[in-house]
């Protein structure tokens, strides 16, 4: 039973960890036609040649020691129209920050680079993958900043209070995406002033009272539900009042997790200012990323992972150059 999630965790690793001159063989866990969406700035790629000349060797070279620690890794049948297997995984990147990555200046310091990945699996080889590597946070970790750090708590990411995220054992994976997609169902509809939505909270809801949300850079991490409209949900729909989300290409789900991807996910208008960006007016869309652990009845953990170089670049700021200019600055 999911022989394809547990073969494909070590093999991900070895990509990172193996002698460059045997990087040819390990890079067999990719298919050699697949189709490699990135986040911004590397987007689509076709091939694995590609995959390895423009994702997997710059990592390599910019994190010396690299390799990742996963927190989360699950997998299961896609109930989305594509179908097929899929995994999906919360990882760090780890490693000193000793060259360039993607145009970001280096630090040389340790940083937990991390990442939101999806895979559809097919003969055991990645035939199709979808990964946002958050940016915005290693520019923080870095020591730059190049959008005002305004919103919640930026921190690393925690495994789940379980410890029992990857490759889960034990669990009911249809009943957690249920309770996901449930309260995904609920939260289109908003009451403008408080920001609440039915089924939420309270009696019956379908979040944990002691809920975690873990927001990528930009946004950082809260607490209850509270925290959550506070440092997020208020800030966004104040900014993208008009925003239509739950368009994914991925839903699984894997004992007490379930995990969604949309690529776009979101579409909405640029109409209120946003994280220090005076509104545009322009219509934007928004690669997203979630996974949440789930209890029998509710959701108590979120990883949100977003592609906020690419909302940032259609808002009209290159974030990456003013990283650069912030550390030419320095």
């Amino acid at each position: 039973m999911l022989n394809y999630r547990n073969a494909l965790r070590p093999a991900l690793n070895t990509l990172f960890t193996c002698p460059e001159s045997e990087l040819e063989a390990a890079s067999a866990v990719i298919a050699p036609e697949v189709i490699w969406d990135m986040c911004a700035p590397v987007n689509r790629l076709e091939g694995r040649e590609a995959v390895v000349e423009q994702v997997i060797m710059p990592l390599r070279h910019a994190l010396t020691g690299l390799h990742r620690r996963d927190e989360i890794f699950i997998g299961g049948d896609n109930i989305r129209a594509p179908g097929g297997q899929w995994v999906g995984a919360v990882s760090h990147y780890v490693g000193t920050f000793n060259a360039p990555l993607w145009g970001i200046p280096p630090n040389n310091r340790l940083v937990f680079l991390r990442a939101g990945e999806f895979y559809r699996v097919e003969n055991g080889r990645i035939t199709e993958a979808k990964v946002i590597i958050d940016l915005i946070d290693l520019m923080r970790q870095a020591g730059l900043q190049p959008i005002p750090f305004e919103l919640g708590t930026e921190m690393l990411f925690p495994g789940p209070a379980t410890h029992d995220g990857v490759c889960p054992t034990t669990g009911d994976g249809a009943r957690s995406l249920d309770i996901v997609q449930a309260m995904l169902g609920a939260l289109h509809v908003y009451d403008p002033e408080t920001f609440g939505s039915d089924n939420q909270t309270g009696q019956g809801g379908l979040w944990a009272k002691d809920m975690f949300w873990y927001g990528p850079g930009g946004i950082g991490s809260n607490f209850q539900w509270e925290g959550f409209v506070k440092d997020h949900r208020a800030p966004f729909l104040n900014a993208f009042p008009d925003r239509q989300g739950g368009n994914h290409y991925c839903r699984i789900g894997d004992g007490p997790y379930a995990a969604v991807s949309g690529w776009p996910s979101m579409t909405m208008t640029h109409a209120g200012p946003y994280l220090g960006v005076p509104a545009t007016g322009k219509a934007l869309t928004l690669r997203v990323m979630d996974f949440y652990r789930c209890t029998q009845t509710q959701i108590a953990e979120n990883w949100v992972l977003l592609d906020y170089v690419d909302l940032l670049n259609q808002m009209g700021v290159d974030v990456i150059a003013a990283a650069n200019h912030a550390r030419a600055t320095i």
